[in-house]
């Protein structure tokens, strides 16, 4: 039973690891400190060896639980009764938080704020489009915690990022904020500029 009790907590670990960068952002933003927001971002690499090994621990922890046992034909031994810990209910529920822990980048963006902003431009002519090639997005919510850092500047007007092709596009005005000031934001993320590319 022990071996089980080790087995649930490494899958609980591991559920957790894979998705600890895309909560990390999240937490920040409610606790308003996003230095803390980049803390974990190391650990997105290896997202998808913890999720191999969630999914491993747990199905070996559910084949352990439901293999059959074997029977002792002894009238002196009686079964005792699993506690809540060794149960199946426990173990699904334990199942059904991993399964949230791993889906979360795909949710994540309903903890962040819609930022509705209004923007009045007073010279057409300072309206400038600038693509940054960005490195270390892996999923939704990494696209997410970047749009939000940048709306958070002033003279921004649209962006539109991507993890899937690992950029952003970005409206502004450049008399209210610069690209500087744009890299600096998208960089205090804990993803990393690689390039950038003016309209």
């Amino acid at each position: 039973m022990k071996t089980d009790n080790q087995l649930i907590g490494l899958g609980l670990f591991s559920a957790v690891s894979a998705s600890i960068c895309c909560i990390t952002p999240v937490l920040a933003l409610l606790a308003g400190t996003s230095g803390l927001a980049s803390a974990f971002s190391w650990l997105e690499p290896a997202r998808p060896y913890f999720i191999a090994l969630t999914v491993s621990v747990l199905g070996f922890a559910w084949y352990q639980k439901l293999k059959p046992k074997k029977q002792i034909d002894c009238k002196c031994e009686t079964q005792e009764k699993p506690t809540f810990i060794q149960s199946k209910t426990f173990l699904g529920a334990i199942t059904v938080f991993a399964g949230l822990m791993l889906a979360f980048p795909m949710y994540a963006h309903i903890f962040y704020p819609k930022t509705e902003k209004q923007i009045i431009v007073v010279e057409k002519s300072n309206i400038k489009k600038v693509e940054f090639t960005i490195s270390g997005m892996t999923c939704t919510g990494c696209e997410e915690h970047v749009n939000h850092e940048v709306n958070q500047l002033t003279g921004v007007i649209s962006v539109k990022t991507s993890y899937a092709n690992g950029n952003t596009m970005i409206e502004f005005d450049d008399s209210k904020t610069n690209i500087s000031e744009i890299e600096q934001a998208i960089n205090s993320t804990g993803y990393t500029v690689t390039n950038k590319k003016e309209y």
